[in-house]
């Protein structure tokens, strides 16, 4: 192990923005990937078995913003529509609100992220003075195991500090997001209040589908929102797969991609995939106001079937037509929306 020496306030930024990765960097990082033993273990919190929560009101979340990127907050319960599995649902309560944002930072620590992590964690702070004094904060890891750095805390100074001590692993390790993720979820499944899980990460995990569906159900069954940063720079368009030492299982960046996008799609977050140090601060400074600025929807789940039902979120304008959905169909929208696309009814 070896300790990160990045300062979030005080390391020097590359001229041009990130510094290019070149293809020896790159072989370098791929080495590391290729000597860690990379395999998909089981947590202790993860037990295997699908979740299942009884839900007897379904709340969504909901952001939107323009085609510019700036929040709506002139929205009024009207100008939505909830359809659950394709079928309209009564709208029961509805909040327009701003309220402190309960936020875990995740951030992975495997051997595939040691010459990554400075280009965004020197610039982390943004989205700490982003947030308002009244925000709290969490710091998490991950590698092969997930762990918790520091609890939640208004303190946003000691949350720096912790992230200036994060240590990076060099030996041998695992990529278990998915594992990872899950055991975060867990975590804060006895937090009160809205939470969301920023996660720092190449989105990188041999694990199998199989993995991934378990986890997509333990999200659906948990309100809480994943807003992902790719990490990686350039390296991310490096497109070929690489197969990993121990499990076989192809890696690549491109489904690393997808699957942060789906995680945050999934859950009503967003995923970012900053390329130059220009973009780091604007996209904290959104982030942060996505964490606060929400529209409070529920609704009473019309079946006890026990099955994953899929939510789709219509902003309609005056005369009822749809401006904005959740997943967004093919057609051109006028607003972008951000809400969670499913969850677990209860059973009879």
């Amino acid at each position: 192990m070896q300790s990160a020496d990045s300062s979030l306030q005080s390391a020097p930024q590359a001229r041009d923005g990130f510094p290019q990765l070149e293809m020896t960097i790159c072989a370098v990082v791929l080495g590391l990937l290729l000597a860690s033993t990379v395999h998909a273990q089981t947590l202790p919190a993860e037990s295997g078995a699908q979740i299942r929560r009884t839900v007897e009101l379904v709340n969504v979340d909901v952001a939107v913003t323009d085609a510019r990127g700036r929040f709506r907050r002139d929205l009024t319960e009207r100008h939505f529509r909830i359809l659950d599995n394709a079928v309209p649902q009564p709208i029961t309560h509805f909040a327009s609100v701003e309220a402190p944002a309960i936020v875990l930072v995740l951030v992975e620590t495997s051997p595939a992220v040691y010459l990554l992590h400075r280009q965004h964690l020197m610039a982390a702070h943004a989205l700490l003075d982003g947030l308002a004094a009244d925000d709290q904060v969490a710091l998490a890891t991950y590698d092969a195991t997930a762990r918790v750095v520091m609890g939640f805390t208004s303190d946003k100074n000691r949350l720096r500090g912790a992230m200036n001590s994060l240590t990076y692993g060099l030996g041998v390790s695992a990529l278990n997001l998915y594992d990872g993720v899950s055991t975060a979820v867990d975590w804060l499944a006895a937090v009160p209040g809205k939470k969301a899980i920023v996660l720092l990460s190449t989105g990188l995990d041999p694990a199998p589908a199989a993995r991934w569906e378990a986890l997509s159900d333990k999200l659906a069954a948990n309100d809480v929102s994943i807003f992902a940063v790719g990490l990686g720079g350039d390296l991310r368009e490096f497109r070929e797969q690489m197969e990993t030492s121990a499990s076989g299982t192809p890696l690549s960046f491109e489904r690393a991609s997808e699957t942060l996008r789906q995680m945050a799609g999934s859950t009503g977050g967003r995923a970012f995939f900053p390329k130059s140090a220009k973009e780091v601060p604007e996209m904290y400074r959104e982030l942060a106001l996505t964490l606060r600025h929400r529209y409070s929807l529920a609704f009473t789940p019309p079946a006890r079937d026990g099955a994953r039902h899929e939510i789709i979120v219509e902003v309609l304008d005056d005369r009822g037509n749809v401006v904005g959905a959740s997943p967004a169909p093919q057609q051109r929208q006028r607003y972008r929306v951000y809400a969670r696309r499913g969850y677990i009814a209860p059973a009879r």
